[in-house]
């Protein structure tokens, strides 16, 4: 196991009636928050008012940024960090998803820097150079990212098709709520895209070509086993508290770092290729990652990381066979009939995706790199993925 330092600050407010804190979270941090939201579903739901009314209570000044997209662009950052600036905001409040969550971070990262987080930062990866940032806290609505518990941000830039992550401690929320009720309203696309992304999440950092990492694997394989019994629960039944409640947690225990610590490595390939589907086709991150997930499996499996396949199909999905392989490709075929049974799409062209762009997505997935630790996936091999996909 490796040397590590566990360090995982945000504050979780878990449960019914937590947003009602809000106010009394806030004040923490000055008089002036700007509230980060979507297209309006916390409106529909009534979260907004709920947190307007607890903020007042506690005689904060509220500003907005409406209108986050789903891939959240690098434009309503530089929008929000502009307002930041003006306004003299002292805490950014994300209500939403990942998306929102993501932006946020991006705004008090620029908000406070001199340059160009775009240029410098996602682009360039000079994390070195952003000192402070403008607290971040969050109020999420839809389990998948994990962002309301890590410094992770992923946005896009729509001029240049390119979508890129930075992570940096600075940027994880100095308190998240969550409470389960204000997923209720998250429809079934998008109940099983999140259900898609908390899992490829684990994946990334389970599937590793060592034989180390017991621990964490263990962990891993239980917040496994937990979203595929009630990911389809919350699928069929939108408002099952306790299926909501269970995802809602393992999204956020999934990515915040806790289970990789002393871990010798991580994979991350496969959302270094969805990345690129997104940056070009502009699709669901979680329904890409569904598409691809299998098919980079297959292309991986080899007898050299064999041992990690037989793990997952043994202890996530309790299979047996004659041999490893055997083993192994039963258990990629489970998850292909799990990811399908929520209505996941198996193939590329199912989002409008050909072969045009394929070569340039390639390209542009391995800019900074080979992706990957399970197989080092170079230009080719990527390309060699996506037409499997197609």
């Amino acid at each position: 196991m490796k040397n590590f330092n566990y360090n995982i600050p945000t504050k979780v407010l878990f449960g019914r009636g937590k947003v009602n804190e809000v106010g009394k979270e806030a004040k923490r941090y000055g008089d002036k928050v700007l509230l980060v939201y979507g297209k309006g579903s916390v409106k529909k739901s009534g979260l907004f008012d709920v947190v307007v009314e607890s903020l007042k209570k506690s005689g904060i000044h509220i500003y907005e940024l409406p209108n986050i997209d789903p891939n959240p662009r690098i434009d309503s950052v530089y929008a929000g960090a502009e307002l930041c600036r003006k306004m003299g905001i002292n805490l950014i409040i994300a209500m939403g998803g990942g998306s929102v969550i993501d932006c946020s971070k991006a705004i008090a990262a620029q908000a406070n820097y001199y340059g160009d987080v775009w240029q410098d930062l996602y682009v360039e990866q000079k994390l070195n150079t952003l000192t402070s940032a403008l607290p971040v806290a969050s109020i999420l609505t839809l389990a998948a990212t994990g962002s309301e518990m890590n410094g992770n941000s992923v946005i896009s830039n729509m001029h240049t098709n390119q979508k890129l992550a930075i992570g940096h401690d600075l940027l994880r929320p100095v308190f998240s709520i969550l409470d389960p009720e204000y997923t209720f309203i998250v429809n079934q696309y998008h109940t099983a895209a999140g259900v898609v992304d908390i899992l490829s999440h684990l994946f990334e950092q389970y599937f590793t070509p060592d034989q180390e990492g017991y621990l964490q694997n263990r962990l891993m394989e239980a917040m496994m086993k937990t979203v595929i019994e009630y990911g389809p629960i919350a699928y069929n039944e939108l408002d099952d508290y306790e299926a909501r409640a269970n995802l809602m947690w393992t999204s956020s225990l999934a990515l915040n770092g806790m289970v990789t610590y002393g871990k010798v490595s991580t994979d991350w390939a496969t959302h270094g290729m969805e990345h690129e589907l997104s940056a070009f086709y502009d699709i669901t991150h979680g329904v890409g990652l569904g598409i691809l997930t299998p098919y980079w499996m297959k292309y991986v499996l080899s007898e050299e990381n064999v041992h990690r396949f037989v793990e997952y199909g043994k202890n996530v999905w309790n299979l047996d066979g004659e041999n490893n392989m055997e083993i192994a490709n039963k258990a990629i075929n489970k998850t292909r009939e799990f990811f399908s049974s929520l209505g996941i799409p198996s193939t590329l062209k199912e989002v409008g995706i050909d072969e045009s762009k394929l070569d340039k997505m390639a390209e542009q997935a391995t800019m900074f790199g080979a992706l990957g630790s399970m197989k080092k996936l170079y230009k080719e091999d990527v390309l060699a993925i996506y037409k499997m996909a197609l």
